[in-house]
């Protein structure tokens, strides 16, 4: 049989007392136990692990080891470690044997490894305690658990915000959005604007091709500049060198970029790899193309844009007709139904002849994001425009959320 190796983590409380604990179970004879051994004996300055008791001479079960993350730099520190976390980080451990978290019969045959972070600055021992004591018993639970669930993992990762970073990183997991478009060539204008839009996570943000021709794509910086936390686009309509535009893009913080449907195949396979490279989205702009489908089944599956940019064509369903091919699944924009078939899990972006009136049926027909432009950047009331919009729009994804970040289940 395997030996025990569970790994648990979890943070609790606000201000320098806050607690952050990371953790490692396992067997005595096992990895765990090992790199008990080698803290306990291996002593280096500033980290010096110590043994977890409840109160002088009574060691907690399963035997714990603490080891500082932090410095130790003088007594002051060293009374925190010695004190409050260690009594907490013991009792914790104490607590989750009676709870029924670790089983009674195994105590002998497990040691415990707890990373204990304090802060410096922290100066309320009762905090410090309650903090650590709370968060060691719940990396225990979720150790013994398994807890997160890969399910979890992957339904967070998009929608989660570290505090310390001070900014969301957004990705397009639910849709649909608004995308506003800053076809602008002022920066006084641009910043007048976005004043005025909804800051919310359903408004997507475009750099539009006037303001990066003018100011370069180091435009996208000011934009992000006056909102953190939104999914940029850049305009750019890459035709040809898209490496170096897209790596330029990525440098300025976009989160997506345009890239010309009209540029070879080459061109835009090359194009796409290095959105992949950047870790952002590639928008293909059908702009102009005329056979859209055909070009799109050429690219290989592996570098299928993320978003494809359909525009409104009046002529293309005539042309559609006379090459004899079925019209009945077809909108202003094209087939999105047959488009969404050929790029597998991308979305969908319409533009042209999108207002507020029809914005449900485009949404209806399949489109994922709603470009505006002049409609809202155009407007002399600006947010006016923009709710007008949002008004068709579901609440921002984030809203939809359980109260509670952490949903492990109640029994």
């Amino acid at each position: 049989m395997d030996p025990m190796y569970r790994i648990g983590e979890a943070l609790i409380g606000d201000g320098p007392e806050l607690a952050h604990i990371d953790l490692l179970i396992g067997d005595k004879f096992g990895p765990v136990g090992q790199a008990f051994a080698n803290g306990l004996s291996n002593l280096s300055i500033g980290h010096t692990p110590l043994t977890s008791v409840i109160r002088p001479n009574l060691m907690t079960k399963p035997a714990t080891l603490i080891i500082p993350k932090v410095t130790v730099g003088d007594l002051s520190d060293a009374s925190k470690i010695f004190g409050p976390a260690q009594t907490a980080v013991a009792r914790a451990v104490a607590d989750a044997v009676e709870d029924g978290y670790i089983p009674k019969d195994i105590v002998e045959d497990i040691v415990i490894n707890v990373s204990v972070f304090i802060d410096p600055s922290a100066e309320d021992f009762r905090k410090i305690y309650q903090y650590n004591y709370g968060a060691t018993k719940l990396a225990i639970r979720r150790a013994m658990e398994g807890y997160p669930s890969i399910e979890k993992v992957l339904a967070e990762k998009d929608r989660g915000t570290h505090p310390i970073m001070g900014f969301r990183v957004q990705k397009l997991w639910s849709p649909p959005y608004l995308q506003v478009a800053l076809d602008l060539d002022s920066k006084e204008a641009m910043a007048r604007i976005l004043n005025d839009i909804p800051d919310k996570e359903r408004v997507l943000i475009e750099a539009g091709t006037p303001l990066v021709k003018k100011f370069g794509v180091g435009v996208v910086e000011d934009i992000r500049a006056l909102r953190p936390s939104a999914f940029i686009i850049a305009d750019l309509k890459t035709l040809d060198v898209g490496r170096v535009e897209i790596k330029m893009a990525a440098d300025a913080t976009a989160d997506a970029v345009a890239i010309s449907g009209l540029g070879t195949i080459e061109s835009i396979k090359k194009a796409i790899h290095e959105t992949q490279k950047q870790g952002i989205y590639a928008i293909l702009d059908m702009m102009n193309v005329k056979d859209f489908e055909a070009k799109l089944s050429q690219l290989p599956d592996d570098l299928k844009p993320d978003i494809v940019l359909l525009h409104r064509n009046v002529d293309l369903e005539t042309y559609k007709a006379e090459k004899g091919e079925d019209i009945s699944e077809m909108t202003e924009w094209g087939n999105i139904k047959k488009i969404k078939e050929i790029i597998g899990d991308g979305l969908i972006a319409v533009a042209g002849g999108i207002t507020p009136e029809n914005v449900e049926e485009a949404i209806d027909k399949g489109a994922d994001i709603i470009i505006a432009g002049r409609y809202i950047i155009g407007s002399r009331d600006v947010r006016r425009s923009a709710q007008d919009f949002l008004a068709h729009f579901p609440p921002d994804p984030d809203n939809m959320r359980l109260a509670m970040d952490e949903d492990e289940q109640v029994n």
